[in-house]
């Protein structure tokens, strides 16, 4: 039998062996890679459906939130529209009494101002 020693390879066989030694150092940190890049996107991927399952009932109670809020929007849009003509309404009814009672209420108040001076004025002379 005979023993091969490093000094019994041609410079061919030796750069075969260090690609050899080489090409299976690749492999095997390529394994370890993907290992750990399917580890890390198991993770992802469990963490996603945790985050689904946790948002969507979020989302849905949002959307009912918002429903909610519009139609109560609507209402108080409708009362304001309501306020807003009731404030007309009590405007024009205002300018109405002021035009109706104010030329009457001066006449009566002067009146009475001059029935009072009259009344004074009488009361000196006598």
């Amino acid at each position: 039998m005979r023993r091969m020693f490093a000094a019994d390879l041609s410079a061919s066989d030796l750069a075969a062996l260090i690609a050899a030694f080489a090409s299976i150092l690749v492999v095997v940190l390529l394994v370890f890679v993907v290992v750990a890049v399917n580890r890390t996107l198991t993770t992802v991927r469990l963490s996603v459906e945790q985050l689904r399952r946790e948002t969507l009932p979020v989302v849905d109670e949002l959307h009912r939130t918002i429903v909610a809020a519009n139609a109560e929007l609507e209402r108080v849009d409708g009362l304001l529209e309501s306020a807003s003509s009731v404030t007309q309404t009590v405007d024009s009814a205002s300018h109405l009494v002021y035009l109706a009672f104010s030329n009457p209420l001066i006449k009566a108040i002067a009146f009475a101002s001059g029935t009072g001076r009259a009344a004074r004025a009488l009361r000196r002379r006598s």
